[in-house]
């Protein structure tokens, strides 16, 4: 029985028996700021556990995409040299919403192990959570499991998605592997850390709901969240001694194989890199896929690291040239059948890999580099340890597993500082805590789930009119539901119907007002918490208002003209980039509001001026056809099937909203839009840069803010004309005449400059001192800068023939500071073992190669301290050697 058809049977299993087949969502998971990556079946769910989403079903079952790459369990270097870690899986799960609970969980689970797939009872153990006397006796009554058959555990029972959310106790069910599987220890048993006895299935009984403060309160409906890894059921199934030999892996291994031309079995070490190349091209392609590129923080990181450890092993099994690229298009391929949408996006994940691939080339040369030079320095001092944040530095920044650090050096009699390493690995864990933001989005503030949980739902009509009528249904002050809000105060009120649209999409909220018989509002802004709750957060002008007041709701007509002008051009804007730079662009982000655009997009160059100018006058000749623009309902499925674009990664219900800019455009959004394109009037790009490896970013302007644009370009072109004395028709000519003037005095200055070097030069060798036998020039050079400071240095040296310079001053306020050594003396001293001390006396830090270094101060008063100083410190150095 193949992999995929166990994920099959499951399915076909659970919808047999009343369950809805969802797909599995994106591994970005939405609405959680808690989580990093989705790591469990259940995170789509979580709002159905907590009570706020409803769906318009009870049951479920998915096989859920999972990456998890990172904690107690999921150490990156694991992953390859153990038969069960991975950073990318599939968990198979049912689930209940309120509707069965462990009864009929237990029941189901031990009829598809037992009867569908025809495992054995006798090779089959189950736990408890420690005081779970209620799922014990099912197991033992319903499914006649014997009690010495039945574990309880404590803290492996408790089961919880993170610090925060739905939790509960868990029945795990493991199956034995036999003797001569794990440690053959006399008091081996179910629990032991050894591989004979492994879990397959845990039924989580979802109970509580536990808060920030570890407080658990009472889920509305007991529910139940049930998972299977994929990869050990069929590991089960087929037999085998490791996850890397089902045939959900060694297909894919057998890939690497043939491109590598190595068998598989021949050589451990070798083993371990197709293990690892195998898994983390799993976890590449999907994360890719589901619009995660590789960058230096949060999940981008996460993903850069596990591509260069694959990389590194690829490097290791003889692959100098870009592979992994292919392997991931491999992989895609290979699992279309379960997950054929991300199969579609095979073109643009090999496009991000490979340009990932190309840079880390170069990385991995820069880093050699870098290690090679610490190894010299540490020859010099005659020491044999490279410190822990030259080894961190290597990890971080170049991608150096540490065994790959310890495996270069090791050869040449080398040791790792590895309690350094690890004090800067903490330093790092602590920086990312400190910075992660999850999904990128705020959690949703409990009072708002609470008044979900209570039927109170907004109606948005703000697609058809900019003014309606509707009733209070809820105020809230300062995070409490309040009966009424005073002059004066700040409030979020929440209507029946509402014009105004809830910030979402990139799009901002809408202002304006609201009024009743005996209170006027200020509407500042516009919210959309939840997908059936918009908030509007307003200030009362005069009176007050009541829950239940019949309310005008009028939006700020021309605010929202601003806006959708805006949010028609990205439309417009994506399209003519995929015109003119190719099919791989897709949006990576977007913000929508009154004064302007920003577009980010996968796109692995600068964009050309030339480029930009087709793409902008692609949307201008759009805007001059002005095409009707159009929204209708659809399902996604047949919206997909059209051509519609959307935002990959993101979460769509079965129906969406589909825009349409004649035959131009044709994106899912659910933002407000112009009635035409010709409404836009102008568009004019601003700025176009990179924002992280693999992403570029567009901002530009509309209608009125485009043409303020052009009338500012204008009076600039117009102000430089004045200024150079030229009209704009010839003001590059002019400007390029200006420009060669004035390199041909810099040349003259240069010239001077060396000049007064040579001739200061001459009368600085009469301050030429001796210290324990060394000649020493410290002198002080007022208004020169580090450059010039380098360029005396050079002509000093070269008259000195042996020596240390050391040269200052004061420049511009700041104390330039330069420490010079002949070749001849780097092995007795180092310059920048000499400008440390010196530069902390000015308030300044340095550092540089053994014959030169570089610093700079800020304090000017500290300079001839400085110099005074200078003989004792390069005695004391000398002295040391």
């Amino acid at each position: 029985m193949t992999g995929s058809e166990i994920r099959a049977r499951f399915l076909k299993f659970f919808a047999d028996r009343g369950h809805t087949v969802v797909k599995s969502s994106s591994l970005v998971p939405h609405n959680d700021p808690t989580l990093l990556f989705t790591n469990a079946g259940m995170n789509q769910f979580k709002d159905c556990f907590l009570g706020a989403e409803k769906r318009d079903y009870v049951r479920a079952c998915t096989s859920q995409k999972c990456v998890r790459a990172g904690g107690k369990h999921n150490d990156l270097e694991n992953v390859g040299r153990t038969a069960r870690h991975h950073t990318f899986f599939e968990m198979l799960g049912n689930f209940s919403f309120g509707d069965y609970f462990k009864k009929e969980a237990i029941a189901f689970a031990w009829e598809f192990l037992t009867q569908d797939l025809g495992i054995d009872k006798d090779r089959l153990y189950v736990s408890v959570y420690t005081d779970d006397d209620e799922a014990a006796r099912i197991w033992i009554d319903q499914e006649g499991i014997p009690p010495e058959r039945i574990y309880r555990f404590e803290e492996d029972n408790f089961w919880s998605m993170g610090d925060t959310g739905p939790c509960g106790p868990c029945s795990e069910i493991f199956y034995d592997n036999g003797p001569g599987t794990g440690c053959d220890s006399p008091d081996c048993e179910v629990g032991c850390d050894c591989d004979r006895y492994m879990e397959i299935w845990n039924n989580v009984f979802m109970q509580f709901d536990r808060q920030t403060d570890g407080t658990m309160i009472p889920l509305p409906k007991p529910a139940v969240d049930t998972g299977m890894g994929l990869e050990r059921i069929t590991n089960v199934m087929q037999q085998k001694s490791t996850n890397y030999d089902t045939d959900l892996l060694r297909d894919i291994i057998g890939y690497i194989e043939k491109l590598a031309a190595r068998t598989y079995g021949d050589d451990e070490e070798q083993d371990v890199s197709m293990r690892v190349i195998a898994d983390h091209s799993r976890a590449t392609a999907y994360l890719i896929a589901d619009g995660v590129l590789p960058s230096n923080e949060g999940r981008g990181y996460v993903l850069r690291r596990i591509m260069r450890r694959a990389m590194r092993h690829a490097k290791m099994l003889g692959f100098e040239d870009p592979v992994l690229y292919q392997i991931t298009s491999f992989v895609l391929d290979f699992m279309a059948e379960a997950y054929p949408d991300e199969a579609g996006r095979k073109d643009f994940v090999a496009k991000v890999v490979q340009n990932e691939e190309e840079r880390f080339i170069q990385t991995l040369g820069n880093g050699l580099r870098i290690l090679q030079d610490e190894i010299a320095k540490l020859a010099e001092q005659q020491q044999k340890t490279i410190p822990g944040e030259t080894v961190f530095k290597l990890y971080d920044t170049y991608g150096f597993p540490v065994d790959l650090t310890a495996d270069i050096v090791e050869k040449d009699g080398y040791r790792l500082d590895l309690d350094g390493f690890e004090v800067c690995m903490e330093k790092q864990r602590k920086k990312a805590r400190e910075h992660w933001k999850g999904s990128g989005e705020e959690a949703v503030s409990a009072i708002y789930k609470q008044l979900a949980d209570q039927g109170v739902s907004s109606t948005f009509s703000g697609y058809q009119t900019l003014q309606d009528q509707g009733e209070v249904l809820s105020l809230i002050l300062k995070g409490q539901p309040v009966d009424e809000a005073a002059c004066g105060e700040k409030v979020e009120v929440i209507c029946s119907v509402t014009p105004c649209y809830g910030e979402s999409g990139g799009q901002v909220g809408d202002s304006g007002s609201m009024t009743s018989d005996e209170a006027n509002l200020r509407i500042i802004d516009t919210s959309k918490p939840l997908p059936d709750l918009l908030v509007h957060h307003c200030e009362v002008v005069t009176g007050a208002i009541h829950r239940g007041d019949k309310v005008t709701i009028e939006v700020d007509h021309e605010r929202r003209m601003q806006i959708v002008r805006n949010h028609t051009a990205t439309h417009l804007l994506q399209a003519a980039l995929q015109k003119v730079l190719g099919d791989h662009i897709k949006q990576a982000g977007s913000l929508v509001t009154p004064e302007r655009l920003r577009f980010d997009f996968t796109h692995f160059s600068p964009v050309s001026t030339q480029e930009l100018q087709q793409v902008e006058e692609l949307v201008n000749a759009e805007i001059r056809r002005n095409c009707a623009v159009s929204s209708r309902e659809m399902a996604a499925d047949d919206a997909m099937a059209a051509g519609a674009m959307a935002l990959f990664g993101e979460k769509y219900g079965d129906r969406v909203r589909v825009v349409e800019v004649g035959d131009f455009s044709m994106e899912l959004c659910g933002g407000t839009h112009a009635k035409a394109a010709g409404d836009i009037g102008l568009f004019r790009i601003i700025t176009e840069g990179g924002i992280a490896a693999g992403v570029r970013r567009i901002e530009a302007v509309t209608g009125d803010g485009a043409l303020h644009q052009v009338h500012q370009q204008q009076q600039m072109l117009d102000q430089l004309g004045r200024l150079l004395k030229s009209d704009p028709a010839n003001l590059e000519q002019r400007l390029q005449k200006v420009l060669e003037h004035q390199r041909q005095l810099e040349k003259e200055v240069q010239q001077l400059q060396a000049k007064v070097n040579a001739d200061l030069g001459g009368d600085l060798l009469d301050q030429v001192q001796e210290v324990d036998g060394v000649k020493l020039l410290a002198a002080r050079i007022d208004g020169s800068d580090g450059k010039q400071l380098r360029e005396l240095s050079d002509q000093l040296r070269d008259k000195l023939q042996s020596g240390v310079l050391v040269l200052t001053g004061e420049c511009d306020g700041k104390v330039p500071l330069l420490v010079a050594v002949t070749k001849d003396l780097t092995k007795k001293i180092a310059a920048g073992n000499l400008i440390k001390p010196l530069a902390e006396i000015v308030g300044g830090r340095g550092g540089g190669r053994p014959d030169m270094a570089q610093a700079g101060g800020k304090d000017v008063s500290q300079i001839d301290q400085l110099l005074a100083a200078v003989p004792q410190q390069l005695a004391a150095l000398l002295n040391k050697g």
